[in-house]
């Protein structure tokens, strides 16, 4: 896609409604905007809450690709209530310190 624009008064551009549309920007999104080889490019950026932002982590990430990974390899278990998982979980812990011993 190919748009021509034109730097207006205190250099203000327009996206192109089509621009716009194709990738979804909004009144009051943010722009990432760069120079490269005499070129300028922006890119859309969205904004984390803060209180959100350990979720972005590389590490939580990595955990979610190998969460979804044993999701789809199966490699899950299901418990009927809460109490259970927990029992599960505290069973594990027990076995895994007695094999370090």
């Amino acid at each position: 896609m190919v748009e021509l624009i034109q730097v207006r008064k205190k250099a203000q551009v327009t996206l192109p409604l089509s621009v716009r549309r194709k990738l979804n920007i909004k009144e009051g999104d943010l722009l990432d905007i760069n120079v490269r080889d005499g070129e300028i490019v922006l890119r859309l950026k969205k904004l984390i809450d803060k209180d959100q932002a350990w979720f972005w982590t590389q590490r939580w990430q990595e955990g979610e690709r190998q969460a979804d990974e044993d999701i789809k390899a199966g490699r899950v278990y299901h418990f009927p209530a809460a109490d259970s998982a927990i029992a599960y979980l505290h069973d594990r812990v027990k076995k895994q310190t007695s094999r370090k011993k």
